[in-house]
């Protein structure tokens, strides 16, 4: 894995985390039962993006380190996924 690669992957790593974690704890306006003109009432109240995003990083660091161990320690090598699928 090369530098390029690296990066490719923790920033899709982050993206795919960051998804998972958006509807985790979310509540709807309707449900707090203040809606803002203008918007859907399934609008999320307080989307908490913030604290959200630091859990993307923090997540996907660690599942980046696990990957990369994987890849550059040979653990799995290319060869032995070509074996399995061919």
């Amino acid at each position: 894995m090369n530098l390029t690669g690296g990066i490719v992957l923790y920033a899709v790593l982050w993206f795919l985390v960051l998804f998972v974690l958006l509807p985790i704890g979310q509540q709807s306006q309707a449900d707090v039962g203040q809606i803002t003109p203008g918007t859907p009432a399934g609008a999320p109240h307080e989307p908490k993006l913030k604290k959200k995003m630091i859990w993307a990083t923090l997540i996907s660091a660690l599942l980046w380190g696990v990957i990369a161990y994987i890849i550059l320690g040979g653990v799995i090598t290319r060869a032995q996924i070509e074996a399995l699928t061919g």
